[in-house]
């Protein structure tokens, strides 16, 4: 599983112009599923993010977390994480999953960060989206299961 965590003051995303998501300070997620993803994969990644300690304390240092500070995610599925373009110009795909295991995950990864008190939203698993927000800091995280960076 791979995943874009950007630390965001707020973010949307609309389909066919219609506002579908939305949330306030919090962590805007890009979230890509692998041909090859298990539970480990996903248990590794879901607890990564709702504790990733990207946000200040008191003292101005990054120590608190999503879960910590009670803030807002908002999840968008994007299996072009998993675009390789090593070689010639048009990247290839083979490595995300398909639709049925993709949206397992996708739909997993929503309920369990609303079963942690997290107040989620999310866009349309496969469809064309505008994803707005604005980077706080900006702070910009890549995360991997597999740990390929």
């Amino acid at each position: 599983m791979r995943a874009v965590v950007q630390r965001v003051k707020n973010a949307s995303v609309k389909v066919d112009g219609e506002l579908i998501g939305e949330i306030g300070r919090g962590i805007m997620l890009l979230l890509a599923v692998n041909v090859d993803d298990e539970d480990k994969d996903f248990n590794y990644i879901f607890s990564k993010i709702l504790n990733l300690r990207i946000f200040d304390d008191e003292k101005g240092l990054m120590n608190k977390s999503l879960k910590d500070e009670g803030l807002e995610l908002l999840v968008v599925s994007q299996f072009t994480l998993y675009g390789d373009g090593r070689k010639g110009n048009r990247p290839s795909y083979i490595k995300a999953a398909k639709a049925e295991k993709a949206t397992y995950y996708y739909e997993k990864f929503i309920e369990e960060a609303k079963k942690e008190g997290i107040k989620t939203d999310h866009g349309k698993f496969g469809a064309n989206m505008e994803v707005s927000l604005i980077n706080d800091g900006p702070v910009t995280i890549l995360l991997d299961s597999s740990k390929d960076f």
